[in-house]
């Protein structure tokens, strides 16, 4: 079949898949799932209907390659058997769908030249997982697999474990929200948890490739809509829980469920043995839901547990040193780069699962001392005299967090610029607003990606938190809808030993308007800013 897993682009890996698939039998994708099966072209006058095999899976008629099984899904929008015609013509060798979705291949009868065998079943979503995984041969059962969910710190725990692990000698794979890397290879990540077509292909590379332990970041969404089904996990982590996708689950209660699949021993997805930061409630019911398992606490509050955090020292550019205990009663001390109490969190969740994955916790220390992340309170030095950071913070939790972390350090004031995404969960705009508005003396409501929604009306939820703190309680607010000019007017107003922080998109390099993503970072339009202007200043130039 075509290997399509590399890119003209140098580092970069597109469409992954094995270099040596395997076929598998379609009827015994059928014993495994309970689908029927039924076909297309039946008048076929060939001289017999061979067993059909089948060496790849995708959900997506674009991206079919000749063996593949076409998953034909129903969708919000469009059934998947109505693009069931140009997976043919790209080579599908099967089709996986519902019954709706076999009516309407019937009725659209795609020109083929041979029988092609169709996988029904009643929810082919359920077994796409499963399916996918036998497909190429059960890859994750070849490598350690650690799942990390919560709400907040995924993407940062990630990279701390990922380099505690390569630091003990270990060849890790990342899968998360700003990339997924095979061997330091790029893989582009729109997901935080791809589909599991391309998931159970990506990690068949991976193990192809030598990669002996993943480190993936697992979404609520994942975890509802099956996309990692068929992955055998070896550690779960979870971070914490706030506020966050409510429109996607109804409310908290079902928010906590779905990230409970990878701890619940009753679950599919479980995984086998589980390491939960305990600084939280929700932490604290997640351990107690996975206490039939192997279960191991950390926590960086008075919680009972069996990793504590001690004494944290804070230098002024914000690095952290702190104490680690372990249960035996050792304790290691930790040095942290990035700045927050909350990264305390992250970092000694990080260094824990690296003990419960069989590392040297005193190599896994080094290793992580070393580590920044990409859009993580990621500062932009220019040589300007104030502090200047971009950051991820997209939640109410989340930014207040980094907002109270960074006035720790300064001696000046708080200039944030910060909005909401459009069609996510609008109930925590207003939040957004007040959590902005509470910490900082100057507030800029500006557009995030406003996506399909009218960007004036995100933006005044969000004014409407923000004004609605008292006064005395808050500082400036104004309202500018174009990002670059609220960063730029932000500039304007710093003034040596001020923090400026550009919160929201962090690592993104683009912003969705009415559907268009345009080219967008934050870090390069901040800094360009400071250089326009900060600098000029500096040197003589008129503010």
């Amino acid at each position: 079949m075509p290997n399509r897993s590399q890119s003209s682009e140098p580092g970069v890996v597109v469409n992954a898949r094995p270099v040596n698939p395997i076929e598998t039998a379609i009827t015994a994708l059928a014993e495994l799932s309970g689908a029927r099966l039924d076909w297309l072209a039946v008048e076929w006058s060939g001289t017999g209907k061979a067993v059909t095999v089948v060496s790849g899976v995708d959900l997506r008629a674009q991206d079919i390659v000749s063996g593949d099984l076409f998953a034909a899904l129903p969708g919000a929008r469009a059934h998947g058997a109505q693009f069931a015609g140009d997976a043919l013509a790209s080579g599908a060798a099967a089709i996986l769908t519902d019954d709706d979705g076999l009516a309407l291949l019937r009725q659209l009868n795609p020109s083929v030249d041979r029988p092609v065998m169709v996988l029904v079943h009643p929810k082919p979503r359920d077994v796409l997982g499963e399916i996918s995984a036998e497909i190429y041969g059960r890859p994750s059962e070849k490598m350690q697999v650690i799942g990390i969910t919560g709400t907040s710190g995924k993407t940062t725990t990630s990279y701390l474990l990922e380099a505690a692990l390569a630091g003990a000698g270990r060849n890790p794979g990342l899968v998360g929200t700003i990339e997924t890397r095979i061997h330091g290879r790029r893989v582009p990540s729109a997901l935080t948890t791809p589909e599991a077509p391309h998931l159970h292909a990506l990690f068949a590379v991976m193990a192809e490739q030598g990669i002996d332990t993943v480190v993936m970041e697992v979404s609520s969404h994942a975890l509802s809509l099956g996309r990692v089904d068929g992955i055998r996990f070896d550690i779960g982590a979870f971070t914490n829980l706030s506020q966050d996708h409510l429109d996607f689950h109804r409310n908290f209660e079902e928010y906590f469920a779905a990230k409970a699949r990878l701890f619940d021993p009753e679950s599919t997805v479980h995984a086998e043995s589980s390491v939960i930061c305990v600084d939280d409630v929700w932490g604290r019911r997640m351990a107690e839901l996975a206490s039939a398992a192997d279960v191991t606490t950390v926590a960086t509050t008075e919680a009972e547990c069996d990793w504590k955090v001690g004494s944290v020292d804070v230098a002024a550019d914000g690095s952290q040193l702190f104490d680690l205990s372990g249960p035996n009663g050792q304790s290691w001390p930790v040095s942290l780069r990035l700045p927050g109490r909350y990264n305390v969190a992250n970092a000694a969740l990080a260094l824990t699962v690296s003990s419960q994955a069989g590392i040297d916790v005193a190599s896994a220390v080094a290793a992580v001392g070393t580590v920044d992340v990409p859009g993580r309170v990621q500062r932009i030095d220019r040589g300007q005299g104030f502090l200047a950071v971009v950051d991820y913070a997209h939640k109410p939790a989340a930014l207040e967090a980094v907002i109270a972390t960074l006035r720790n350090q300064i001696s000046g004031r708080v200039g944030v610029v910060v909005g909401a995404g459009g069609d996510r969960d609008a109930g925590k705009r207003a939040l957004m607003g007040e959590a902005g508005a509470r910490g900082s003396d100057l507030l800029i409501v500006t557009d995030d990606n406003p996506r399909t929604e009218v960007p004036a009306t995100i933006r005044a939820a969000v004014m409407a938190g923000a004004l609605a703190v008292p006064e005395s309680e808050r500082g400036v607010v104004l309202e500018v809808g174009d990002r670059a000019e609220a960063i730029e007017q932000a500039v304007r107003w710093a003034q040596p030993g001020d923090v400026v922080l550009v919160a929201g998109k962090g690592h993104e390099t683009g912003q969705e308007i009415d559907g268009v993503k345009h080219p967008f970072d934050d870090r390069e339009v901040l800094g360009d800013a400071i250089d326009r202007i900060a600098i000029n200043t500096a040197h003589g130039g008129t503010k």
